[in-house]
């Protein structure tokens, strides 16, 4: 029997073992589990990052690109404008030029001797109708300007009116708290 006490003893030994061989797996797993999942979580993070990183990148190309199509786009409308600005000033030029020279022919017309000559035309009046225009709208305009002045002025004269309300009604308040406190 001293042989069987010996596989008995042996027994809750190799039991202890194998529970310790157990624990050490399950903890070999366990940190081999934890070192995955911190490792996939690195992965995960610097993919963010390089994903975030890419992502402001492309989006300052586009920002950059859509802004030269905004500026081509405004240009050819600035130019356009200027064209039609141009031919606008270059006939209104023309215009008055030859409003002048009408009237510089007039002005030579009573002094000249010699036969009778038909009188040239009579120039186009749209300088003077164009300096009454100009005088009626600025008139307007200054009319409109001292009527919103005036607006202004009573606004204010009827927000002084109020502040001094208040003012003598916290001064009344003042004196009668005063006269209480004697």
């Amino acid at each position: 029997m001293p042989g069987k006490r010996r596989l008995q003893a042996a027994a809750p030994v190799v039991g202890e073992d194998g529970l310790l061989l157990l624990q050490s797996q399950a903890l070999a797993e366990e940190e081999a589990a934890k070192t995955k999942g911190e490792m996939l979580t690195r992965f995960l993070k610097d993919k963010l990052a390089k994903e975030e990183r890419s992502s402001t990148l492309n989006l300052h190309k586009l920002s950059t690109q859509w802004r030269a199509v905004l500026r081509e786009t405004k240009d050819k409308e600035l130019r356009q404008d200027i064209e039609i600005l141009s031919q606008t000033f270059t006939r209104v030029i023309d215009c008055k030029d030859s409003v002048i020279k009408a009237s510089a022919g007039l002005a030579g017309w009573g002094r000249r001797r010699g036969p009778p000559v038909t009188p040239p035309p009579q120039p186009p009046q749209s300088l003077a109708t164009d300096l009454e225009e100009a005088e009626e709208q600025h008139a307007q305009a200054l009319r409109s300007h001292l009527h919103n002045i005036d607006r202004l002025l009573q606004l204010q004269r009827c927000r002084l009116t109020c502040l001094e309300e208040g003012y003598g009604a916290q001064l009344e308040a003042l004196k009668m708290e005063f006269e209480a406190e004697r």
